[in-house]
Formats: structure tokens, sequence, C-alpha cells
């Protein structure tokens, strides 16, 4: 292991750790990365004594301005260094009460804080005294259950979650992440635990769950929430989606195994959190919408509407960002239907300037989205549509080249309209400024200044208006 020491910064803790008399390892995920051969700029430095103090004389080693943040509170600080970021901490030793996560700690032996870690794969740890410098601590077998891709508790698991619930989700989220299998006691103990769950907080619960977005195969993750029961308690909106229903011999597609796969297939074109979130929210009402309809089958009219509605309320219980992010999400729901109807149907000029008004800057996402959404098993359905929405993509970079409809803003303003015609804010102006608007977008005239005013002075005559004999040119 010491030819993964070589960073300045492991040999600098090794002499004040020797210094001050104190045993000391690295611990837990940079350890886990290390074998996995993973980047990892974090380091968890636990020591048998105190982390501060032995935080305090590292940066002192470094230079006497080197910044340290402490907190007490919780016994720990933290130092960062060419691009490292270190965290020490006294070893300790854990106890809980049922109705917290937040735990009675005391000071404790490297055993003690191996055994508090959440997995064996978490809990390796290398010494970094000059004695044993390079020595791996082992207890719980990680290595072997990281060379077997597993995911496992160094304790007993149903304590393990019982203590600290948001284990569960780290849980999910490790094998997401990493592509490991949980161990099956592991995985019983998670669906023993479930309600659990209730005492963690949401934001925790969404941390963990932004993670498994975030992934190279998030429908992994999902589909374990599901399986262990957690998903019914985290997010009961996507848990309504499951099944097919079959009525005189129709039947739907398992709405909630399409979002997971849309979510997937959207993976590989985007890093964007948020429009991933749009592809898992995409078919969010279809529970809410569905309808049979005798000689016609299933509907779900208006879902993306529906679902464009019940976003806000779905990020305020979810305590997640109720901004520019929440409202960037709700329109590719709202939208996400536009694009496959234009593929449908024979692309207009008309159809594709008003999906570009309505999309702005995010008509790219919408479009990526859209693409994401169809999972036909019908090859020739599938490269038909995708044809078709290469053709949409011309259209909307030829009409945004020529018309700059992208953003748009009208040519002749509220205010300009209410100076020309002498009117104060009132039904009128509105209705002309959406004229305007609707002809520019229609194509009956150019987004031009002189042609919008022409249309103005024509569209204010038919309801009785007449400019202002100094406005009247």
């Amino acid at each position: 292991m010491k030819k993964h020491l070589k960073h300045q910064i492991f040999s600098i803790i090794s002499e004040e750790a020797d210094k001050l008399g104190q045993d000391c390892y690295v611990i837990g995920g940079f350890v886990r990365d290390i074998i996995l051969k993973r980047n990892s700029k974090d380091i968890d430095v636990v020591t048998l004594g105190s982390g501060i103090d032995l935080a305090k004389t590292v940066a002192n080693h470094i230079g006497p301005k080197t910044p340290v943040s402490i907190f007490k509170n919780f016994g720990t600080a933290m130092l960062k260094y060419k691009g490292l970021e270190i965290e020490f901490v006294g070893a300790r030793k854990e106890s809980y009460e049922k109705n917290s996560r937040k735990p009675h700690v005391e000071d404790g032996t490297l055993e003690d804080d191996q055994k508090r870690r959440d997995f064996t794969i978490n809990a390796l740890a290398i010494c970094l005294n000059n004695k044993r410098f390079g020595e791996m601590v082992d207890p719980f077998d990680g290595v072997t259950d990281l060379k077997k891709r597993i995911i496992r508790t160094p304790l007993d698991p149903v304590i393990t979650f019982s203590d600290d619930p948001l284990r569960m989700m780290r849980a999910i989220r490790f094998s997401t992440q990493l592509n490991f299998i949980i161990e099956e006691k592991t995985l019983a103990a998670i669906s023993s635990n479930k309600d659990r769950i209730k005492i963690v907080s949401k934001e925790r619960i969404m941390d963990e769950l932004n993670k498994i977005i975030l992934s190279d195969k998030p429908s992994k993750g999902f589909k374990l929430l599901d399986k262990t029961g957690l998903l019914e308690i985290i997010f009961p909106e996507l848990f309504a989606m499951k099944g097919r229903e079959e009525i005189d011999g129709i039947g739907h597609k398992d709405n909630f195994l399409h979002t997971l796969e849309v979510l997937d297939r959207i993976v590989p074109n985007t890093d964007n959190l948020w429009l991933r979130w749009s592809a898992l929210l995409h078919d969010i009402a279809k529970p809410k919408t569905k309808r049979f309809v005798p000689k016609q089958g299933w509907t779900f009219h208006a879902h993306n509407f529906v679902g464009a509605k019940m976003i806000p309320g779905l990020f305020r219980q979810m305590k997640l960002p109720l901004n520019e992010k929440m409202k960037y999400v709700q329109k590719m729901v709202s939208l996400h239907m536009r694009p496959i109807v234009l593929s449908e149907e024979e692309v207009t000029d008309s159809a594709v300037r008003r999906l570009l008004f309505e999309a702005g800057d995010d008509i790219d996402d919408l479009m990526t989205l859209c693409e994401a959404d169809i999972t036909s098993k019908n090859t020739d359905k599938v490269k038909r549509y995708m044809k078709n929405f290469q053709l949409v993509r011309e259209k909307l970079k030829d009409l945004e080249e020529r018309d700059h409809i992208r953003n748009f803003q009208p040519p002749v303003t509220g205010e300009e309209i209410m100076e020309v015609f002498g009117l104060s804010p009132s039904r009128e102006v509105g209705i002309l400024k959406s004229a305007i608007k609707d002809a520019i977008l229609d194509g009956e005239i150019r987004n031009d200044y002189d042609e919008a005013f022409a249309f103005l002075k024509k569209k204010a005559a038919e309801l009785g208006l007449k400019p202002l004999s100094n406005q009247s040119e």
C-alpha cells in the first residue's frame, strides 16, 4: 500500500502523529478507492487521540498560515492541501437511541471505529505511523468483499440499519454506483428495517437519491429501492406507476419500468441532474390520468400538464430546490409530448416556431429527453421516430437562424402599444401583444420591428383603435 501513499501529505501526517505519540490511520472511502483504482480527493484520517490537535500540528507543518476548520461539537477538523481535502477525527465508538440517528459518542479504539462503519468496504484502514507505514488493517475482510463486489455490513445488519437508517440508502447507492451486489442477509435487513427510514431527514434521503440518479445505471438503484420496500415510503408517486392493468384483453405498459428505461437511456447524453430528474418525472401523472375508453383502449390524457402541476408539490415535499431548477423540470415535463407529436405529423414551420418559443434555451435538453422517451421494442418504429426527430432538430436550427425565436421578445412592447394608442394597461393591450406574437410564430410576418408595427396598426383598426395623431407615422 505504500506506493499509494506517495503524496506529501501522508509523510507530513506520519511525522506529526509520531511526534504526538498518536496512532494514526487513513480510513474509509480513500482506501476503498485505492483498491478499486478510482481517484479520490477526500481523505479521512482517524487517530487514537485528538483529531483536532493532529490537524493543527499538520497545518503548522505545512505553513503557519494554513487554515484549519474545527468542529468542536463533532471532535473533527478539516484542512485542504494541494487539491486534497483531509478530515481528522479521533477514534470513537457509538451508541444509538431508537428515535434518533444521532449517536452518543465516546473515545474508542481503532477496532471500535471500524465497527461503527457502515460497510466492510468502508472499514479498511492503512497505518500512517512510521513503523507500520502502509500496513493494511482489515478486520472484516473488506478487501475480499471489494474483489467479490459485495456490499456487507461489519456487524449485524439489522442493528446497523436500525441504528442509522440512512445506511440503507447508502447501501443501495453504493451498489448502484459501484455495480456491486448487496449481500443477501444485508438486503433482507433493509427490508425488515424499511420503516426506520422515516426518522431520516428528507434532505439526507435526497442527497443519496441524487447520487443514484447521477450514477451510470440509476435503474438498478430504483429497482432495489422498490424490492426492499423503501420506494413506497420515500417516493410513493413513483411507486404508484408500477404494474400493468388489462381490460377486455387490452393492457398498457408498466410505466414504472418505462420511466427507468427512459432514465437509463438519457444517462449517456447528459450529466445534468435536473434533466435526469425530468426523465424520472416525465410520466409521473399517468396514474392520476389513466382511463380505459371502450373501443379506444387506455388513455393518459393531459398527463404532461397534470404532471407539470405536480412538480412544485413534489419538490416541496422532497425538500428539493424551489427555484429555477424546479421550473426547468416543470417545463420539461409540460413540453415532453410536443416533439413526439411533431415527429408523428407533418413538421410545419409554425409548430416548430411555437415549440422553440416555449422551450427557449432548453430546447436541446427537451429534444434529448424526447429521444430517450422512445423505448418501443419495434425497431422500425424507433428508426422512424428518430428520423423524424432529426427533421425536427434541423427545422429548429433553420428557423432559429432565420427568425430568432429562441427566448423571443416581441419587437413592439406593451409600453409602446399603450403610448401609440393612448391606452392604459388593459385587455386590448394584451390582445394586441398576443396577436403580434401569434403572427410571428405562425409565419404571417417576420420577427422584425417594421413588419410588426404595420401589423399592429392593422390589428388595432379591427378593434376600433386609432393611433394618436403624432404617432401615426
